[in-house]
This record gives C-alpha cells, sequence and structure tokens, in this order.
C-alpha cells in the first residue's frame, strides 16, 4: 500500500460520464433534457434521502399540499414510492438555486410523461424514437422552508393517460435499481468473461424470477459498460488537478491512489488536514456512505463522515471506488485508517453489501459494525413487493417490529408472530436478515454508541454531509467544485452554532444545578436534548425495588404508563447507574429514568463519567494529535489546525465584545491593527529561528505534554476520591438521620411511659 504524496503531472483518469458544467446563474435549472438512462430516474438510494422511508408508518399515505419532509430527496423518494404503488415512473424537472449559497432550494417532481419531446434541428438523429411524453401534468413541487424542512407547495395528482399494473409496475424507469450486491455480482461474473445475457440469467435465477431482479438486461448493459470505461475519460484529470493543488496548499493534506500511481486504476482516497483533526475528536463513530455509488449517479464518489459537538455532519475523508473488489475496500479501509493515525472507531456504519463487511471485519474486528436500516427497509420493498400488494398492512406492522420493540425478547415475539400471520416462515431473505439482526435492528445496537440523539434515528437517516451538493446529475467535472461548496457550508454552520453556544444564554425550566451546571457545559442543541431529558424525570418517578447496600436496584415509569417501565442499577459510592433503555450507551447523554434516580438520590450535579467531552463546548481543546503521525508540521504550540480552531474560538468571542458599543468598536479595531503588526513582526523573525531552537523547544513541549499527563492523572486520583467522599457523606448523612428518628421516637415513648404513671 503506497501511502507515500503523489506525484501528479499528467495522469488521465476519465469516467463514463457526460461532460458539462452545472449553470450556476440561472435562478430556474432543468434536468428535464436527460432522456437516457439516468435523466429519467428519481434516485431512490441518495444519502440525503434517507430521513425517512414512510411517514408516520403508514406505507399508504397520499401525497398532499403542505406535507413536509426532512429533505428534498426524501420528498423524492416519498413520491416516487406512491408512483409504485400507483402504477407511473417519475423523474425531476426544473430546479431553483439559492443565490447565497448555490444549494437547491426548490425542486419539481414530475410524471416521466410530462411535457412533450422537443422538435429536433437538422443535426438530430433521424432514428424514429418511441413517444414518452404526452403532456402528463401530474407532479409534486416542493420547496425549502426556513424551519430547513421541505414543504409540498404544488400538487396535481391526475394523469392524462394509463397507469402500469402491479405486475410490471418493475419495468418503469424510476422503479429500476441495480442494488450493491447486485453491483457486485455483476462485477464478479464480468470479470470471468461472462456477457450481459448471462449475468442477467444468473440474477434471475438468484432472485427467484425475473421481477425480483429491480432492473432490465438493459440496465445490466449498462452498468457494464460504464464499469468497463470507470477508468477511461478526461474527467479524472479534474480530480489530480485538486489533489496536487491541496498538496502544495495543505501541509496535512493526504492522499493515495491504489496501484501505480502512473496507472491509476484502482481507488482514490484524500482527507483534509481538518478532516483529520475532526477525526481526533468526533471519531468514535463513523459512517460510510457508498450511497452514490449506485448507477444513477455520474460519480462513483463515497465518504467518510461522523457528527460533531453540534449533532451536524462532519467530514472524515472522500473516496472515488473505481474497483469493488474486497481487496479494493480493504485496501481504502486500511488507507483510511492510516490516514487517522490508526485510530479506530468505536463503531461504523454502511449498507450491508457482502463484499464490504468482509472488509469491515478484516480491517475493523474490534469495531461494531451496522448496517444502515434505510437500506434493509428499502431492499425489503423489492424484496417483499408481493407481500405489500397482497397485504396492505403488512409494511407498516414489518416497521413497528424493528422501530417501537424495546427489547430483545419483544422484538423476537414479535418478529414470529409476524412471519406466521403472514405465512412467512420460509421466505428466505427475511430468515438471511433475521440471521444479522444484531447488525441492523435497534434493540441489539443500544449497547454501543453511535452519536445519534436517540436508538431509532440515525440508522433510517445516513449521514448526509452532501446533501443538496452531490445529486445524479453531478458530473466528475464539477465533483470538486460541488465538494468544496459543501465543505465551506458545513464550516460557515459549524461556525454559527459555536458561536450561538458561547454568546446566547439557553433559558433554564427548572431551578436544578444540574441544569445550569449541563447549560455550562454543553452545546446548545445538545443542552436542548438534556434539557428534555430532565424535565420528563418530573412525569418519571423514581421508586427503589432492591436495596442491596452498594448497589440499588430503582424502577422508573411514566404516569400513567406502568407498563413500560425502566429499571436502573445505582452504585451510591461511585455514582454510578446503568439504565435497561441504554440511552446513554448509545447516544452519549443520559436519560430520563437515571436522571429521576439522581433526584431522589440527592445527586444534584452531573457526575464527571456522564460528561462525554465529545458533546462539550470546549470538545476541540487540547492537543490530542500526533503531529508526526498525521504529518502536520510540529511547532512548540499545536498543528496548523488547531491553532487555526484556538484562534477562531478566541475571534468569535472577541466580535461578539468589540461591538457592543461604538466606543468599544474603535477599541477593538486599535488592537487589531496593532495585533496585526505584532503578527506582522513575528513572521519576519520566524525565519531566523535555527533547527537548535527548534529542537529545545521540542524537548520543552515534550516535557510540558509529560507534566500535562501527570496533572491528569492526579486530578483524576482526585475526583475519584472526591466522589467516594461525596457517597460516604451522603451515607453518613442517612445514618445520622435514622439515628435522629429513633432518638424521637424514644423520647416519645419515655414522654408517654411518664404521662401514664402519673395517672
Amino acid at each position: 500500500m503506497d501511502l507515500e504524496p503523489l506525484n501528479i503531472e499528467n495522469e488521465v483518469m476519465e469516467f463514463a460520464i457526460a461532460s458539462g458544467e452545472e449553470d450556476n446563474g440561472l435562478d430556474l435549472e432543468h434536468n428535464d433534457e436527460y432522456e437516457g438512462y439516468n435523466g429519467e430516474m428519481v434516485d431512490n438510494s441518495s444519502s440525503a434521502a434517507r430521513d425517512s422511508l414512510v411517514l408516520n408508518g403508514d406505507p399508504n399515505l397520499e401525497p398532499s399540499e403542505r406535507m413536509e419532509f426532512d429533505s428534498e430527496q426524501a420528498a423524492r423518494i416519498f413520491y416516487n414510492s406512491y408512483a409504485r404503488r400507483i402504477g407511473f415512473s417519475t423523474r425531476v424537472s426544473v430546479y431553483q438555486r439559492s443565490r447565497r449559497d448555490g444549494s437547491i432550494i426548490c425542486r419539481q417532481i414530475v410524471c416521466s410523461r410530462e411535457g412533450f419531446r422537443r422538435e429536433g434541428g437538422e443535426n438530430r438523429s433521424k432514428r424514429q424514437r418511441t413517444v414518452t411524453r404526452v403532456g402528463c401534468k401530474a407532479q409534486m413541487t416542493v420547496k425549502k422552508q426556513n424551519s430547513g424542512k421541505w414543504a409540498v407547495t404544488k400538487l396535481v395528482k391526475e394523469h392524462n393517460h394509463e397507469l402500469v399494473p402491479p405486475d410490471k409496475v418493475h419495468c418503469l424507469r424510476s422503479h429500476r435499481h441495480v442494488s450493491g450486491p447486485a453491483r457486485s455480482l455483476i462485477d464478479t461474473l464480468q470479470a470471468a468473461g461472462m456477457g450481459p445475457s448471462g449475468v442477467m440469467s444468473v440474477l434471475i435465477k438468484e432472485s427467484g424470477g425475473i421481477n425480483n431482479v429491480g432492473f432490465t438486461k438493459v440496465d445490466c448493459q449498462n452498468y457494464m459498460s460504464s464499469s468497463r470505461q470507470r477508468t477511461l475519460g478526461s474527467g479524472g484529470q479534474h480530480i489530480f488537478d485538486y489533489l496536487k493543488r491541496m498538496q502544495e496548499d495543505d501541509p496535512g493534506f493526504f492522499c493515495a491512489v491504489q496501484g501505480d500511481s502512473e496507472n491509476p486504476t484502482g481507488n482514490i482516497f484524500w482527507a483534509d488536514a481538518n478532516s483529520r483533526m475532526n477525526y481526533q475528536f468526533f471519531g468514535d463513530t463513523v459512517t460510510f456512505d457508498t450511497a452514490y455509488r449506485t448507477n444513477r449517479y455520474r460519480v462513483p464518489f463515497a465518504p467518510f463522515t461522523g457528527w460533531n459537538h453540534h449533532g451536524q455532519p462532519v467530514l472524515f475523508g472522500c473516496a472515488l471506488l473505481l474497483n469493488e473488489s474486497e481487496s479494493s475496500f480493504v485496501w481504502l479501509f486500511q488507507t483510511w485508517l492510516a490516514a487517522m493515525s490508526g485510530h479506530h472507531p468505536i463503531s461504523i456504519t454502511t449498507d450491508q453489501d457482502r463484499i464490504i463487511r468482509a472488509a469491515v471485519a478484516q480491517v475493523f474486528p474490534g469495531t461494531r459494525h451496522r448496517f444502515c436500516k434505510w437500506n434493509v427497509l428499502r431492499e425489503a420493498q423489492e424484496k417483499l413487493f408481493h407481500v405489500n400488494q397482497s397485504h396492505l398492512t403488512f409494511e407498516s406492522e414489518f416497521q413497528r417490529c424493528i422501530n417501537l420493540t424495546e427489547t430483545i425478547d419483544e422484538f423476537e415475539s414479535c418478529w414470529e408472530s409476524l412471519l406466521q400471520k403472514y405465512n412467512l416462515m420460509d421466505n428466505e431473505w427475511l430468515q438471511s436478515m433475521y440471521n444479522v439482526r444484531q447488525q441492523w435492528v435497534p434493540v441489539y445496537l443500544r449497547d454501543t454508541f453511535f452519536g445519534e440523539m436517540s436508538i431509532t434515528q440515525g440508522s433510517d437517516r445516513i449521514n448526509s454531509f452532501f446533501d443538496g451538493y452531490i445529486n445524479a446529475s453531478t458530473s466528475i467535472q464539477v465533483l470538486i467544485k460541488q465538494y468544496e461548496k459543501a465543505t465551506a457550508s458545513r464550516y460557515e454552520k459549524e461556525v454559527k452554532a459555536d458561536y450561538d453556544t458561547i454568546n446566547t444564554a439557553p433559558v433554564l425550566k427548572t431551578p436544578s444545578p444540574m441544569e445550569k451546571q449541563a447549560a455550562n457545559l454543553y452545546t446548545r442543541i445538545i443542552f436542548t436534548q438534556f434539557q428534555e431529558e430532565l424535565v420528563e424525570t418530573l412525569a418519571n418517578p423514581a421508586t427503589i425495588i432492591d436495596d442491596g447496600g452498594s448497589e440499588a436496584l430503582y424502577r422508573v415509569a411514566k404516569f400513567g404508563e406502568d407498563h413500560k417501565a425502566h429499571f436502573i442499577k445505582f452504585n451510591v459510592f461511585e455514582r454510578k447507574a446503568s439504565c435497561s433503555c441504554q440511552m446513554f450507551e448509545f447516544s452519549g447523554i443520559i436519560c430520563r429514568h437515571i436522571l429521576a434516580v439522581f433526584r431522589v438520590t440527592n445527586v444534584l450535579t452531573l457526575p464527571s463519567h456522564y460528561i462525554l467531552k465529545r458533546w462539550t463546548r470546549n470538545s476541540k481543546s487540547g492537543v490530542i494529535v500526533d503531529e508526526h503521525t498525521l504529518g502536520l508540521p510540529g511547532s512548540s504550540q499545536e498543528s496548523l489546525t488547531a491553532r487555526y480552531e484556538n484562534l477562531r474560538w478566541e475571534a468569535i468571542k472577541y466580535v461578539e465584545e468589540g461591538a457592543a458599543s461604538a466606543h468599544i468598536y474603535n477599541v477593538a479595531m486599535d488592537s487589531l491593527h496593532e495585533a496585526a503588526k505584532k503578527v506582522y513582526a513575528a513572521k519576519e523573525q520566524v525565519s531566523g529561528i535555527t533547527p537548535s531552537t527548534l529542537v529545545k523547544e521540542c524537548q520543552l513541549q515534550s516535557d510540558s505534554v509529560e507534566l500535562d499527563k501527570k496533572i491528569e492523572e492526579l486530578t483524576a486520583d482526585l475526583e475519584n476520591a472526591s466522589q467516594r467522599c461525596e457517597a460516604y457523606r451522603a451515607t453518613l448523612l442517612s445514618v445520622l438521620k435514622d439515628m435522629e428518628e429513633a432518638k424521637l421516637r424514644i423520647t416519645v415513648k419515655v414522654h408517654n411511659t411518664r404521662l401514664n404513671l402519673k395517672g
């Protein structure tokens, strides 16, 4: 594996992609000129669309005006699912871009038979083409609201043509999809020399019939053709130009190409210094999103992402998947891991592709691997299409079984009864998914950190860092342009969230010192989540059911819902609790049930072991990066990116204070000018620093690190001792209280005895 910096001079890599730039100069843009394979499809597998497969759990929900969606792609998926049920195909038409950042803010999704084909000129082909557009008016228009939601602003349901019956709907373009497992099988068979006809024969046999394949022979031929052409063309030069430029501009930039750099036929990976730094702070859970590798996208793009301290998507690196063999994925994961200093994540989320599963098991043996539940449910729609058609209630019951069961026993019982009710005991696909249920059913994943606010949130919605920037019409020529727009936009949103956290005090809802403590510790969005749990303790009383000395067992249930009780084990001396809901283990935010126990045991502030630094406003403080491993330039302070982050935080606070009044503003500006002069003078002096000076500074830094480590150890010991003292104090107070009560009872008895004697 060659991880040396790339020497990109005249490398050429082309992709099976139509050329053309995105025109951002117009407010309205048209997608409906694409009559080919990609153009008439509404994408069903975009990472941006994984907000919700079926709204409110109802698979038969009808579209209506003012209906809201979490994203544009979620609206497209919903309308396409509705179209499949009704019997027509969809495609995207005009859309509107924001003049501020170029992202899409309005989209029209139409029936594929909308409009009429334009008359061709003299140079157009004279071949007679089938008339597919008949002026159908059916459409749904969605627009992005200020809240971030997408609302339906226009809806036309009526069609002017016949609809397709259920047994033929799989032939419609927008309902055809070459899935990840099918792609892997096609790649394998194609490498063995098998042609499209032979490949389709194998797929039909494996799927149990042509209706279950999910695409046609033409689709298979198109995919095989594009696969052969992925290493050809001129579009790849844009990528290599970008990589070369970034290596020159960013000393922490990492990139690698699989194979010989003079003949780059394998995968490409890159990560800038900011992505690598972010991983040091937020790399406990990772999502590897391969949605863009589907044949509906023009670029085989696959980002590594996670969640930052505001719960926003954060980038850990990107790849172009030009080879999808197991060895190529192993190379990619090993390369990414090397770029991230070899630190393995706690958990990783991918799709359930067999080859990716094998590669993850090989490279991340100690990491908890989760399948994206959205992918599983999407595949369920394909594999269980006949069941959904015969039994309209099956899909909603199936999703309730997956999402709403709270214990493993409850899930197992619900699953078995569901199979028996619909006579699916012998269904091979359901059996195969049941065999790997520990990797996608939420109830089995609660004991592992995935950084999501609820048990069922994130596996429904894969981390959509590039939502609104990369879609089915994005070509390789504009990929980097859109990539840079997306990273700049995400950075801007993080800065805004940092600013709001620092300069806007949240509204407290209780007199609890724990709430005040959390408000000063957490970022705004995380505090809101914690506050919700704290307020809910008022409706969730805790009752002790077993006092076993150092460890007690409590029962917590909401008023009127005793059948949904949770049980908490609480260690009095260590102030540690474990709840049956496992919310803290899964999301890193303490649950209402443990907080209810803290209420009755007089734990007034959050113990330090319940405060995850990754959710705090100081999550990026401290030097935790090995600069030599990352390849970043060392100094007596921190790395370039770390120094940048520290200055940015100070600047945010400085701006807030400096703008308070005209006088303070003038003082602030004068100070900035003086500071600029000092910075310039310091830059002039840097060139005079000798190597011996740097050695001394590095030695001082090393001594400082050792001292900081010792201080951290002593601080931890002191915190542990303080916790034990607090526990002993609470126990002593309880004993003294019991003694006072006993003394009072004896006094009353003595007094009563005296009265009796006098009588």
